[in-house]
């Protein structure tokens, strides 16, 4: 089974711990050892929006903000990297291509970010419809998907389950609010219809939830299921 995890750097890194890099690095490394072909791609997080904050405030432009915040990605990236002993490549994949070619060799494919105007939600959706890969997972500081800002309106209610297109129609609203706080963003959400393809959304800051919620689709998010999608033949046989 080839999946692309999508590992946000509030997940990863909040606070720089090397114990809980380490922590991620393992759960990924036993999906591995379970027979899966995985790549990651890993954002920015707090510290990319700490440094774009203060860029801004010294007139940076949006180019040159968004430039700043892949270099982030990169950086959490090296992390993850340094703490694998699966094989992985050495630096960063900078574009698709690259991280195919790894996926193709064997190791474990980790990139960023790409190129300004595309978050790193984006970035995973491209690469696992570039890849052909049979789950998207996108590891976030939330439970899932929901019909409203959960921090902010205590009724907002969680999606178990939705199709592509219904992510789409969520996600459009939201994506016209400054500082609104989508599951995904809108290319991300058109990808995935695009694509057809089958993503989960989930609570990924325990490592172990990330474990679980790919190799067996044990998770208390939400399921993205495309119109005809059957369930992954991995989780069936681990049931």
């Amino acid at each position: 089974m080839k999946v692309i995890l999508s590992l946000g750097g509030s997940v990863l890194a909040p606070d720089l711990s090397a114990d809980r890099i380490t922590a991620h690095a393992d759960a990924i490394e036993s999906l591995v050892d379970a027979g899966f072909q995985v790549g990651v791609v890993v954002g920015g997080g707090e510290v990319a929006r700490d440094y774009i904050t203060a860029a801004r405030q010294l007139g940076g432009n949006e180019v040159e903000l968004d430039e700043l915040g892949i270099e982030v990605t990169r950086l959490n990236a090296r992390l993850l990297i340094a703490a694998l002993d699966a094989k992985t490549n050495p630096t960063p994949a900078e574009d698709y291509a690259a991280a195919g070619e790894a996926l193709n060799r064997g190791e474990i494919a980790i990139m960023g970010g790409v190129m300004p105007g595309q978050t790193t939600d984006a970035v995973a959706a491209a690469l696992a419809e570039y890849v052909d890969a049979d789950l998207l997972a996108y590891a976030t500081s939330t439970d899932g998907v929901y019909d409203a800002d959960p921090n902010e309106d205590p009724e907002a209610i969680r999606y178990t389950t939705m199709s592509p297109a219904e992510l789409v129609e969520l996600v459009v609203p939201m994506s016209r609010d400054a500082g609104s706080s989508a599951p995904v963003d809108l290319l991300a959400a058109k990808l995935i219809e695009r694509a057809g393809m089958r993503a989960i959304v989930f609570d990924g800051t325990d490592p172990e939830n990330v474990r679980q919620a790919i190799l067996h689709g044990d998770h208390t998010g939400t399921d993205i299921i495309p119109e005809g999608s059957t369930e992954p033949e991995e989780w069936i046989t681990t049931e």
